[in-house]
């Protein structure tokens, strides 16, 4: 009889088990996924929509409507961050919507991988570019009332390729000096569908 209870109870605790990799997977599955291509390879960012819904909606409503093609990584910065998503090749600021509220105190943290939004030292003040942070930069998040950078994503594929950039030369350009020397450009950016999506 306690064989039979303890099998029992093994079975039990299997199946909650796969029910929660089945849940995290489902939860994964629901977040918008976005693929940058660049001149250095892919870049697949997983979106955390209910952390962060006012960015994620407006950073979607930018890829949607294919800002982001054609658009630099225009401030490298190795060891820190690799920021992008506002100015074309020839250093042309696009014409961007009206600003996000900054959602910094979701909980998320700017560690390495992570999408933040840049800005001013306004904390509303992000329109449309964004910085992966190639490395823990915790004095980005907030710290007391003071508004941190706000966390919305997360790189799921392709981080090599943010590392590329990184690694680009630098310094030919006297007013921006930590942009690449030759454009590492955004060649397509686009939503991924259910099926498509990468399991973090």
């Amino acid at each position: 009889m306690l064989k039979h209870v303890r099998f029992i109870g093994l079975v039990f605790a299997a199946f909650c088990v796969i029910g929660s990799a089945a849940a995290a997977k489902k939860e994964a599955k629901d977040n918008p996924q976005v693929v940058f291509e660049t001149d250095l390879g892919k870049i697949t960012i997983e979106l955390f929509a209910d952390e962060a819904p006012k960015t994620v909606a407006n950073f979607l409503s930018y890829v949607d409507s294919e800002f982001y093609v054609g658009t630099i990584f225009h401030r490298v910065i190795p060891g820190f961050v690799v920021q992008g998503g506002g100015l074309t090749y020839d250093f042309k600021h696009k014409e961007t919507k009206d600003p996000v509220v900054n959602e910094s105190a979701n909980g998320l943290k700017n560690l390495e991988g992570t999408l933040s939004m840049a800005r001013v030292s306004d904390p509303d003040s992000a329109t449309s570019q964004f910085f992966i942070n190639v490395a823990n930069n915790p004095h980005l998040d907030p710290d007391g009332d003071k508004a941190g950078y706000t966390v919305f994503g997360k790189v799921v594929e392709g981080f090599e390729n943010v590392k590329k950039i990184e690694k680009e030369p630098r310094g030919i350009y006297r007013a921006y000096p930590e942009a690449p020397n030759y454009p590492v450009r955004v060649l397509r950016a686009y939503r991924l569908k259910a099926s498509e999506k990468v399991n973090p």
